[in-house]
């Protein structure tokens, strides 16, 4: 994609929003009746201080009421007309740029949906959410006022420079001479304010991200009676924020001031230079009122350019950021080799020769892995923590794709299989139990279109929570709060559960699942689980040896590698690292049972 750079002091002032053209041609009938209006209401505005002349220099003729009325019914039509198309141009030009901003934030958002899961490693949630706020809002103000008043302005200034030069080609050239130093003020300046203000949206993406953090970990926070260091570390970087902002506004502030002063040098030259072109009859009095109504016009414009100037700066850097979100690659994708004739899942899986690393200047993590799963078999994997379990069955629905080798389901290789396909016949119930602030219900509803309260019954009693549903105050109905911050940890995991049965998955992915299960659910939930996983690839990791003991093979992992294969008594015969784990957790069941 175009991304125009600066060099030295130069400015590009349309380097990065220029990627907002298509929006604009989206709108494009609207945006150009705005103009129109822009025009129309101009006219009005310009032909004003043309009746005061009028008005004064036949006065000076005459002395009389009928002229000041006649003048003041003109001067209020006038007014109504340039008023009447000044509405209207807001109803064109900053209704189509709320149109704008819709449209980059569902853009932004579908794109962000999209992006793979390596990239939401990479970058916080506070980071993530201060681009989806400040920065589209910073671009809308471009889009909107900025285009406004630079079209507005433009046009001003454009048809009362050349009334002026009709009616005084001497005094307009006098009245312009303080103009080109606040060109080069304003060119000056606005270097400044780019890299300000992108210091500043960086700023208030740690802010974000650290005020996430603290609203997501309050429980831990408050378990640690840590929260005057919270406190701390937020006012920290509130108060560099504040900084940052605060440098920002004082070079701000000098726009306002130094317009003012040009404005009022040339107010001095057209009294000077008007006076004496009157006392010389080069000039009527009604010629110099005019002029004097259009430079009071003229303020405006030369304040807003500078105000425009800053806002479209503002608008660049925060486009620049959103720039490098949108030119992320999805990875995860569909392409030509996807084979869209495939509408359902078996559930067979072949891992052939394959290898993972998250990026390549980081280890590997799966090293030349090869194993296959018939479909209706229970396959566990186990190993020590940290050895590539988890990064091994994401590879399966996709959520990271090998580095190396291939992944198959059914014969096929996964990349050529339609990712709405592959996901929705693959259940995941992850390490990381989340769950949405919504009923329970929903919750378990989730991955289906619609869902019955008899499959809601159905997956919940075999997740062994139905029981505990009872005791909850409106049942299925009951708001879990934010991650679920209602449910204990068990609840969570056995919430986790019954969404991947609702979706009725022709592959089932328990990843450390029962963790926070006692022996005796987990036991109920195994026994059930077998019934309704009949004909279905079942795919099992866990610390727990009691839980993957019945599986039809298991699969040891160390260090990225499959070192060891077999059911629960082979294993154990074998006398390698599963052994060991048997044994150890068996000698921990016996101190328990001691104590």
């Amino acid at each position: 994609m175009l991304d125009r750079k600066r060099k030295g002091n130069g400015l590009e002032l349309f380097g990065n929003l220029v990627h907002l053209k298509k929006y604009f041609l989206r709108y494009k009938g609207t945006l150009a009746l705005g103009f129109i209006f822009i025009i129309l209401s101009n006219i009005g505005n310009v032909y004003i201080p043309l009746l005061v002349k009028g008005a004064f220099d036949e006065l000076q003729k005459k002395l009389s009421t009928d002229i000041i009325v006649k003048n003041a019914i003109l001067i209020a039509l006038t007014s109504a007309f340039a008023g009447l198309f000044s509405f209207l141009i807001r109803q064109t030009i900053i209704v189509v740029s709320r149109k704008i901003e819709y449209d980059l934030r569902k853009d932004f958002w579908e794109h962000i949906q999209k992006l793979p899961m390596r990239f939401f490693q990479n970058n916080s949630t506070g980071n993530i959410m201060s681009h989806a706020t400040n920065d589209i809002n910073s671009v809308r103000s471009f889009v909107g006022p900025s285009v406004m008043y630079s079209v507005d302005n433009g046009v001003l200034f454009i048809m009362t420079l050349s009334i002026l030069f009709s009616l005084s080609t001497k005094l307009t050239l006098y009245t312009l001479i303080p103009l080109p130093f606040m060109s080069l003020f304003v060119y000056l300046v606005m270097s400044k304010i780019h890299s300000r203000y992108t210091k500043i949206q960086e700023k208030f993406s740690e802010l974000t991200t650290r005020a996430q953090e603290n609203f997501s970990g309050i429980r831990v926070i408050k378990s640690y009676f840590r929260e005057n260091y919270e406190i701390d570390q937020y006012s920290k970087i509130s108060d560099e924020y504040f900084q940052r902002k605060m440098n920002l506004v004082k070079l701000q502030a000098f726009f306002h001031p130094i317009f003012f002063v040009i404005a009022g040098l040339a107010f001095i030259i057209i009294f000077l230079v008007g006076g004496n072109m009157i006392i010389n009859n080069e000039l009527t009095v009604g010629t110099l009122t005019a002029f004097i109504l259009y430079l009071s016009m003229l303020i405006w414009p030369m304040i807003s350019f500078g105000w425009v100037a800053n806002m479209i700066q503002q608008a660049d850097a925060s486009m620049k950021r959103l720039m490098k979100i949108f030119n992320e690659p999805y990875e995860i994708s569909e392409n030509e080799n996807t084979n869209h004739v495939i509408k359902d899942l078996q559930g067979s899986i072949e891992f052939k020769n394959v290898s993972f690393r998250y990026k390549d200047d980081l280890p590997v993590v799966l090293d030349n892995v090869s194993f296959k799963i018939e479909q209706g078999q229970t396959i566990a994997f186990v190993g020590h923590t940290g050895v590539g379990k988890s990064s091994l069955i994401n590879l399966i629905p996709r959520m990271y794709d090998a580095t190396g080798g291939e992944v198959l389901i059914d014969g096929i290789n996964v990349k050529n299989i339609p990712i709405g396909i592959l996901r929705t016949n693959i259940g995941l119930v992850p390490q990381e139990n989340f769950l949405f602030s919504d009923t329970l219900a929903n919750n378990i509803v989730y991955g289906i279109t619609d869902g019955s309260q008899i499959l809601i019954d159905k997956v919940t009693e075999i997740a062994q929570l139905n029981k505990d549903v009872e005791t909850f105050p409106n049942g299925f109905e009951t708001i879990l709060g934010e991650r679920g911050i209602t449910l204990s940890g068990g609840q969570k995991q056995r919430s986790s559960l019954a969404r991947a049965l609702a979706i009725d998955p022709k592959i089932l992915i328990l990843d450390d699942s029962f963790s926070a299960v006692d022996t005796h659910t987990e036991e109920e939930i195994l026994k059930r689980l077998k019934e309704f996983m009949k004909n279905r690839t079942s795919i099992i990791i866990s610390h727990r040896i009691s839980t993957v003991k019945d599986s039809d093979k298991i699969f040891v992992i160390d260090k990225g590698k499959i070192t060891e294969q077999g059911t629960h008594d082979e294993l154990v015969a074998f006398g390698g690292i599963y052994a060991d784990l048997h044994t150890k957790q068996l000698l921990e069941e016996e101190l328990s049972e001691m104590e």
